[in-house]
């Protein structure tokens, strides 16, 4: 009994201090692909495998509700600490290359995500491309106000020599 309170407490913690969760199934898999997920997503998240009834009740002391329909079969969670695009996208490329691990959904600022959900923060471009992108839309803007006072300074230096 009291090593599954430590486990609560340590599971409650674990969902206070993350910024983002991700529930998955994973069953079949092997130690070592769960191995290589864990080192894949280590950067940004840490992947535990739990106890459903466990993890419901941690979940329901963090405030999370929303998870309990999916606690279900063999659960894993991705606490995420770090980037979540980048974790989505870490578990969806796993997906894809081992179809046996299921992601079942999650919570992100306080929202819960179905798996299509967090599918569609997966297909995200990364925050670096994004900046890039809002840098590069900014530069041309400021190009073409630039341009555009230049040339109203042309036009009244012109209207003032005529």
């Amino acid at each position: 009994m009291v090593q599954k309170d430590a486990s609560v407490a340590e599971l409650t913690k674990s969902f206070e201090d993350s910024t983002a969760v991700l529930l998955t199934e994973y069953r079949g898999l092997t130690v070592a692909q769960l191995k290589q997920l864990r080192n894949d997503i280590r950067q940004d998240a840490n992947y535990a495998v739990v106890k459903n009834t466990l993890t419901k009740i941690a979940a329901n002391n963090a405030g999370i509700t929303s998870l309990d329909e999916d606690l279900k079969g063999p659960s894993a969670v991705a606490f995420v600490h770090g980037d979540f695009v980048a974790t989505a996208k870490a578990l969806r490329d796993f997906a894809k290359a081992n179809p046996l691990l299921v992601i079942k959904g999650g919570i992100f600022e306080g929202n819960a995500l179905t798996a299509d959900e967090v599918n569609k923060y997966a297909s995200l471009e990364s925050r670096e491309v994004l900046l890039a992108k809002a840098a590069g839309m900014m530069k041309a803007t400021m190009g073409k106000a630039a341009a555009t006072i230049d040339a109203l300074r042309e036009k009244l230096e012109t209207a003032d020599a005529a």
